[in-house]
């Protein structure tokens, strides 16, 4: 009975070797030199280029902006308070990107895709670089639609267009952000998609202004994408190119974006901690 037993689970563990399948994989591996104020210089990654991101030990994202002969500068997309030198660098073969698709719609999220509210994992499988070429002249629209903030004095002195730029410029406290805020909780029944890139301020700030997107009813047509003055350095400069790169995305998918927007969607979750928001959206 013993030996038949073993013969059984010997030949069972003989099995799951024979049809084990082991494929090498190739990694490219530095050393971090230094690291200190957002910035680590890491020594190895010879074929590392620009824009390219690494992974630091605990998961920590980093990316390439200098290259020298000798050594690398890579700008912390995370706090790296546990990095020390001597640590590994590991090349993950891919380029700065963030996540894009109408998932996002509705959602509170950060520039590497990671959802700041409590609604659970956002179910994206399509991402985008970072960095891409823009259209050409020819290939753009002309502006021919416009698009009312709401605000009398605005609309009836400055002529806005859907798809035009706007730049809001103010002293601090003037109202550039209730501005930003009310143009686009004037949006709602119109099929415009906001983008709401928050660059820097004050978690409390952008707190209260994703409350009010919320209580209106505006946030169901906007995404929030959010870098507080928290958050590393590297997270707030690559803030506002995931805006622009998801308004893209979603402006070449119109009309299923028209169709998302004109349906009754339940009621989106609420922030699970607090972040910021600071610039004016973009009607992709």
């Amino acid at each position: 009975m013993l030996q038949r037993t073993l013969d059984t689970s010997f030949d069972q563990v003989h099995t799951a070797i024979d049809s084990l399948e082991l494929q090498p994989e190739l990694s490219e591996i530095g050393t971090l030199l230094e690291v200190g104020g957002g910035i680590a210089r890491v020594r190895g990654l010879p074929t590392l280029g620009a824009e390219a991101l690494v992974r630091f030990p605990d998961g920590v994202l980093g990316l390439a902006v200098n290259l020298d002969e000798h050594e690398l500068g890579i700008v912390l997309l995370d706090h790296g308070d546990r990095l020390t030198p001597g640590a590994q660098v590991q090349a993950t073969g891919r380029q700065a990107d963030t996540p894009v698709g109408e998932a996002l719609i509705g959602r509170v999220i950060d520039a590497t895709g990671r959802p700041l509210d409590d609604g659970g994992p956002l179910s994206i499988n399509e991402r985008q670089p970072v960095e891409r070429p823009a259209p050409a002249i020819m290939e753009r629209a002309p502006v021919s639609t416009p698009l009312e903030s709401g605000i009398k004095a605005v609309d009836a002195m400055i002529p806005i267009g859907r798809g035009q730029r706007e730049l809001i410029v103010g002293d601090r406290q003037s109202g550039k952000t209730t501005v930003a805020v009310d143009t686009i909780i004037n949006q709602r029944d119109k099929d415009v998609l906001c983008i709401y890139c928050a660059i820097g301020q004050r978690g409390t700030a952008v707190a209260r202004a994703v409350d009010a997107l919320r209580s209106s009813g505006a946030l169901e047509h906007s995404i929030v994408v959010s870098a507080s003055g928290e958050d590393a350095p590297g997270l707030q400069y690559i803030n506002a190119l995931c805006g622009d790169g998801d308004g893209r995305i979603l402006h070449a998918t119109g009309p299923r974006c028209a169709d998302r927007l004109r349906r009754s969607d339940p009621p989106r979750p609420r922030l699970s901690r607090a972040v910021a928001v600071a610039a004016p959206p973009t009607r992709p």
